[in-house]
């Protein structure tokens, strides 16, 4: 009961602030240490995947609306101040360095289903669309039946032939899943697929209504905002010439305000490790377009 009761302490602490719960001093200020600066910058990971798998349990560190409503006014107010660029980029590091931990044990499984990545993603693939395809013909079923109520014949008769080829595009995709799986081997081993988002084992076996939860699923859909996220990144990066981030969180980034020397200025050549950085940026941010 006891870590019950902190985790529901933790998420009242952060829909109320911790002012409001008495436990943090009023005068805490966004550069504080404290304060969580991925929730400051956009979105913290551990708010993406509350009772999932993947659950990073509460954030330790403060997420006040008030803090970052004060950040965001400070940052549109004196954009160009140094410590905004610091924190950007420790944030884009997080969130970089939290997708290459699951595109290794995305890497890792694929290993040990001993099939190669290709193979995983056309199986992935097909199994997406075919849930997919499922949940539009259930869609276009409750459409003619509103259709049929409102004494619409014939738009509901367009509506059934348009989920009619929906019904033949989708047992097209089903036996190419199937040829698919004929060839890997009768092994129940080797029936599993990796999902290339979120890194959660699948079966081709599995129902259409199934697959269509694990895809609308929180696990799934977090993985995908925080890829979309890189992909916004690189934009951004791109727009500003700016090196790529790397795993771990710059150095200074965590002293709150920063310190002399944090910067060398606009004139970065990049390194090596830049460019190998920026080379797994790339395919990080690009996965799942």
């Amino acid at each position: 009961m006891g870590r019950l009761a902190e985790m529901q302490r933790k998420l009242l602490e952060q829909m109320m602030g911790p002012e409001a719960m008495g436990v943090a001093n009023a005068n805490l200020v966004w550069s504080d240490d404290k304060v969580c600066r991925n929730f400051l910058c956009g979105t913290c990971p551990h708010a993406l995947f509350t009772n999932t798998k993947m659950d990073l349990g509460a954030c330790p560190k403060s997420h006040t609306e008030r803090l970052k409503t004060e950040f965001l006014a400070a940052k549109e107010a004196n954009p160009n101040d140094p410590i905004f660029s610091r924190f950007q980029m420790e944030y884009e590091s997080n969130i970089f360095a939290f997708v290459d931990e699951c595109d290794r044990r995305i890497r890792a499984a694929h290993r040990r289903l001993e099939k190669t990545p290709e193979e995983n993603a056309k199986t992935t693939n097909l199994m997406r669309e075919i849930a997919e395809i499922e949940l539009a013909i259930q869609g276009g079923t409750e459409k003619i039946e509103t259709l049929g109520e409102q004494g619409k014949v014939d738009e509901s008769m367009r509506e059934m032939a348009a989920i009619e080829a929906l019904k033949s595009e989708k047992s097209e995709k089903e036996r190419e899943l199937q040829q698919l799986t004929d060839t890997s081997g009768a092994s129940g081993h080797q029936k599993l697929r990796v999902c290339d988002v979120c890194g959660a084992y699948l079966s081709v076996l599995d129902s259409d209504r199934r697959l269509a939860d694990h895809f609308g699923g929180k696990m799934h859909l977090g993985y995908h905002e925080l890829r979309n996220m890189l992909g916004k990144f690189k934009e951004e990066r791109e727009k500003r010439k700016m090196p790529p981030p790397s795993s771990a969180p710059p150095s200074g980034a965590t002293g709150g305000a920063g310190k002399p020397g944090g910067d060398r200025g606009g004139d970065h050549r990049p390194s090596r490790d830049d460019r190998e950085r920026e080379r797994g940026y790339d395919r990080h941010a690009s996965r799942y377009e």
